[in-house]
């Protein structure tokens, strides 16, 4: 098959699928914590004119990109206040919380810190919307303290309702191995894989989790998109020109070997 053909419809291939991956960026713009992700391209094979493969000469030709890999920066966007006492934001890059699906048991990774307090058989949980379990220091399941009205009834009754809170309240803070909203991290983030949902497993690769000794957490702020949406309107711009480009080179390779059949008679 004529190069030209192969170069401008793997070309035009593959432009649709970065645009696909910008697409996706843009449609999360308002989804809490997502991580945009971007196309990276290498070259295909690039071969020397007229002289041997090992020499190096100005005359070369090459065959074409492709998509090689998606990247996602999980860095730290723009953050806002809620007031929500289960909403939490993760302050420092490369970090996730742990989650666990109470059916299946997997386990994966966000950075979405819109938690809600679910209700299951034993007493109520720190899950995500979509019920998910949110896992503690000690990776298991974050069991929420829920307030006893009749008692705080009768402390108010008798007039050390505040006494009781306070002592409370220092002893939670003394002692460091309650459970707790924890966030762990990787040797290789870029290793992560997407699974949808704004989360991320780690797959086949091998890698643990390694629980962060001082998290960065914020309480009643919850972590925005990092979409851009300046960055990705660009790069759109310019992958539809590259997929015009590629497409023209189509057509015109077709006009060429069409004249040159009707030149042969």
């Amino acid at each position: 098959m004529n190069m030209s053909f192969y170069v401008g419809a793997i070309g035009a291939d593959h432009c649709s699928r970065k645009l696909g991956v910008i697409a996706n960026n843009l449609a999360n713009v308002n989804n809490n914590g997502f991580k945009p992700k971007t196309a990276v391209f290498s070259e295909l094979l690039n071969y020397n004119l007229n002289d041997s493969p090992e020499a190096v000469t100005q005359l070369t030709a090459g065959a074409g990109v492709k998509v090689q890999r998606t990247d996602t920066n999980f860095g730290v966007s723009g953050m806002r206040e809620t007031g929500w006492e289960y909403d939490y934001a993760i302050t420092q890059p490369n970090a996730f919380f742990m989650i666990q699906d109470p059916v299946s048991g997997e386990i994966t990774y966000t950075r979405s810190g819109r938690f809600h307090r679910g209700e299951r058989e034993d007493g109520f949980y720190l899950t995500t919307e979509s019920g998910k379990l949110v896992l503690d220091q000690n990776r298991q399941p974050l069991l929420l303290e829920v307030a006893d009205i009749e008692a705080m009834r009768e402390a108010l009754e008798g007039g050390d309702y505040e006494e009781d809170y306070e002592d409370d309240y220092d002893e939670e803070d003394e002692d460091e191995d309650l459970p707790r909203v924890s966030i762990y991290t990787f040797s290789n983030p870029s290793r992560l894989l997407s699974v949808g949902d704004n989360e991320y497993t780690t797959g086949n690769t091998g890698m643990e989790p390694i629980l962060v000794e001082h998290p960065g957490l914020e309480q009643g702020v919850l972590e925005g998109s990092g979409t851009d949406m300046a960055k990705e309107l660009t790069r759109m711009i310019e992958c539809q020109r590259a997929f015009s480009f590629a497409a023209r080179l189509v057509t015109t390779s077709d006009e060429i070997t069409g004249t040159i059949n009707n030149l042969r008679g």
